[in-house]
């Protein structure tokens, strides 16, 4: 099945009384260039928690808007594509239906879906919500990121369409193990089992199982 795809990029620039952030991004036309490390001409400012080639890509599903409308009513207006920097927005594509490790072929790419995204404070600052970001990851709309398996030529023009799934753990159960479930070893081996799992998440889940404690998130989520 093929998806129809908006794409966007941004630059970093100074972002309401946080630091710079590239969350701002626009949506863009024609054909693009597709590397490892993204999007030409797409920039990441906290490059602990985005970007990299584990997280060259990030993808939110356009139908999670309705829900943060509903939420946040004087808000409404801020909820739609690209409102959380996203790269990527589709209909039809959910935490609950794709999969850790899913290749995807767009254009003359192809990309893997390594991780949730894991929500970061710039979202407080830029919905003026306090706790958005602490929201976005106990709803479990999350959205995830992507590895490029190989690069190449990409537009808004080619949709998304699946190629490989080679795990049995959806993006949803991925960000349940690790955000809302209390310690769990035997959960915790499940998403190392993964295929395609990026290395951050393999990091911090086999830690978790060396040390038997669950990490501290607060600077992620509210950048203390």
């Amino acid at each position: 099945m093929q998806h129809p795809v908006e794409v966007f990029v941004g630059k970093i620039r100074d972002y309401q009384g946080s630091r710079p952030s590239a969350i701002a991004k626009l949506q863009v036309e024609g054909e693009l260039t597709l590397t490892e490390t993204g999007i030409a001409g797409d920039e990441q400012a906290e490059k602990s928690y985005h970007g990299g080639t584990d997280r060259a890509l990030c993808h939110y599903p356009r139908e999670h808007y309705a829900h943060w409308a509903q939420i946040f009513p004087q808000q409404a207006a801020l909820f739609c594509a690209p409102a959380f920097g996203e790269n990527l927005s589709t209909s039809g594509l959910t935490e609950k239906n794709v999969f850790i490790g899913d290749i995807f072929r767009w254009g003359d790419a192809l990309i893997q879906v390594t991780q949730p995204r894991s929500p970061c404070f710039k979202l407080n600052f830029h919905f003026g919500i306090s706790d958005m970001s602490t929201q976005m990851q106990s709803s479990g709309r999350t959205g995830w990121l992507y590895r490029v398996i190989a690069g190449g030529k990409v537009s808004a023009e080619a949709p998304l369409e699946l190629v490989s799934r080679v795990s049995d753990v959806s993006v949803y159960d991925a960000a349940a193990i690790a955000w809302f479930q209390p310690f769990d070893d035997e959960q915790y081996h499940r998403l190392l089992s993964a295929a395609g799992l990026s290395a951050s998440w393999t990091r911090t889940m086999q830690k978790r199982r060396l040390s038997g404690k669950i990490e501290d998130n607060s600077r992620r989520l509210l950048g203390k």
